[in-house]
């Protein structure tokens, strides 16, 4: 017979339930039996308690990113569940499960605009298109394991995205006799072979064919799946932008990433190809150039459009031919495709890969850059020291281009994910997405950020002391939002507003955090720095003082303000 105890603990027992062992958040008193329940199954559940609930909310991502099974956060009402915002909006942006629980005011209390109530139905509803595709709120507690279960469900299947739970605080301290339902597994969404048949007779008429690669949904068998389709076709695969991990970059059939900062000869090339067959990406904005690349809503090219949502499929462009399908079932039918006995497009598919190479390669940026640091030979030496299972995050900034440009991601094909970035652009994401792949996972994390992107959600070093994270963080400090001010010398040269920064001593707030720190001053100085820091025990912070001129891998800021306008 069912034991009763408080609705809070049963909420616990269904995240366990659902195989749930790490949650992440900021405590409050609106859901304090929830904590008693994480105390009460200490044994099987950890509940790592941020310093800010945007940091908590980017780290619930990051586990949805990893896992593949929904990331947790939980928040108070009002403030708390506004500060976590920006980590549901990237999950929804980057296609991440993710459930957001937000401890509420009580239920004779609602609807007086009681201490920090909000209509969380009204701020992160669907309505909202950019916050959550579901809003629910638990009043009976006796329906806890129903809403858990469906949120997971919900969370998981179709694109995937961010559900939030409301929990009233007089409901969470209810006595309850109900038991959580079974694990949630997602769906696997077979594509329909009439369909498929359509795509293979669109890709054997191609000339010019271009696989992209991304969204969520993938594993390392998919990745697989995919890898042997490109080979048997013989297929040049892009990856997404910041799904560069979807494909291995070091195989002779990658041809680059989409995204801010293209490589552009890739930009050329996707214009040119006459069939594009994109597997998992919504194809945004910013993986597409701002719909330069591929026009919408009618695209030059012929585009064969695999999704797990059939909502996304003709939402912005019109598809030769839509697909419906799991990325895991997807792939495996495109791995059964007979391919051509002689693809037409094998010398372009070389071309592809070659313009690749010569990305990566530092001799042919053409541009010489002031000060001490080469970058692309720090992003070298990371090359060659790292494991190839470390976790890369960044957040957002032209920081990250280092990164994008030069690191070769082995990624899901490997058996994990190596890249945690987001697409829309979130700054403060890379610190604590870090820390909690190194909290989940316990490999090598290595993070990239800038100085404007450390102080969004820096404090999140005390989060990782706490729970014995370990990240090696390199911070990039030019004294500016790099990225405005280029758009700024761009638009508006030599008129710098708002964009200057006077910062810290950043070696001294890690070390005050519980960080190893120090700088470096000299390109040759950051091999022997990364290797202290993956030795240490410790989280290490390595400082370096980057010339404002570096401003982008293709050009200095001066460049930009002094280039000849119309």
């Amino acid at each position: 017979m069912t034991s009763p105890r408080i609705a809070g603990h049963l909420l616990v027992e269904c995240l366990m339930a659902q195989g749930v062992t790490h949650a992440f958040g900021v405590p409050g008193e609106s859901y304090l039996a929830v904590l008693d329940g994480f105390h009460a199954h200490a044994e099987h559940i950890r509940f790592v308690v941020n310093r800010q609930e945007g940091g908590a909310a980017f780290m619930a991502e990051a586990q949805g990113k990893l896992s593949g099974r929904p990331g947790i956060c939980f928040v108070t009402r009002g403030p708390g569940a506004t500060n976590a915002s920006i980590g549901l909006h990237t999950a929804f942006q980057d296609s991440t499960p993710m459930i957001l629980f937000v401890g509420d005011v009580a239920s004779d209390a609602r609807d007086r605009e009681a201490f920090q109530e909000v209509d969380f139905a009204s701020f992160f509803g669907p309505s909202t298109k950019g916050m959550a595709k579901r809003v629910e709120r638990i009043d009976d507690p006796r329906r806890i394991p129903e809403y858990v279960a469906r949120a997971f469900a919900t969370a998981m299947n179709g694109r995937p995205g961010p559900v939030v739970l409301v929990l009233p605080e007089d409901m969470l301290t209810q006595t309850v006799e109900a038991e959580p339902l079974p694990r949630i597994e997602a769906l696997s969404i077979a594509p329909d072979p009439q369909a498929m048949q359509r795509l293979c007779e669109q890709l054997m008429l191609a000339q010019r064919p271009l696989v992209i690669a991304g969204g969520g949904g993938w594993s390392p068998q998919a990745a697989l799946d995919l890898q042997r389709f490109a080979e048997l076709w013989q297929l040049p695969v892009v990856n997404a932008f910041r799904f560069q991990d979807c494909f291995d970059n070091h195989h002779p059939l990658y041809a680059g990433d989409m995204g801010l900062g293209i490589n552009p000869a890739l930009a050329q090339r996707i214009k040119d190809s006459d069939v594009i067959l994109a597997v998992g990406p919504r194809l945004g904005e910013a993986t597409n150039g701002g719909y330069a690349l591929i026009e919408a809503p009618v695209p030059r090219q012929k585009l064969l459009h695999i999704h797990a949502s059939a909502e996304e499929i003709g939402r912005v462009y019109q598809a030769a031919v839509g697909v419906c399908a799991t990325m895991g079932a997807a792939t495996a039918a495109l791995r059964t495709m007979q391919p051509p006995a002689n693809p037409t497009w094998a010398a372009w598919t070389e071309a592809c890969h070659s313009d690749y190479l010569a990305n990566i390669d530092p001799a042919n940026g053409g541009v010489t850059f002031p000060g001490s640091i080469d970058m692309p030979a720090l992003m070298h030496t990371l090359q060659a020291q790292l494991p190839s299972d470390a976790v890369l995050t960044n957040g957002a900034g032209n920081f990250a281009s280092w990164l994008h440009r030069f690191y070769r991601y082995s990624g899901w094909a490997k058996g994990a994910k190596t890249q945690l970035a987001p697409t829309n652009g979130a700054m403060g994401y890379g610190v604590p997405a870090g820390i909690a792949a190194s909290i989940l996972t316990g490999r090598t994390v290595f993070t990239i950020a800038g100085d404007g992107d450390f102080l969004m959600n820096g404090q999140e070093l005390a989060t990782a002391v706490q729970h014995g994270a370990k990240t090696i963080v390199l911070l990039l400090n030019n004294g500016t939002y790099g990225t405005i001010r280029m758009h700024q010398e761009r638009e508006y040269p030599a008129h710098v507003s708002g964009s200057d920064l006077n910062n810290p001593d950043f070696c001294r707030l890690a070390e005050a955090y519980g960080y190893a720190a120090e700088r470096v001053s000299q390109t040759c100085e950051f091999g022997p720095a990364l290797e202290r820091a993956l030795a240490n025990t410790r989280g290490t912070l390595i400082e370096i003082s980057l010339d404002p001129e570096v401003i982008t891998t293709r050009g200095t800021l001066s460049a930009i303000r002094n280039r000849p306008r119309s």
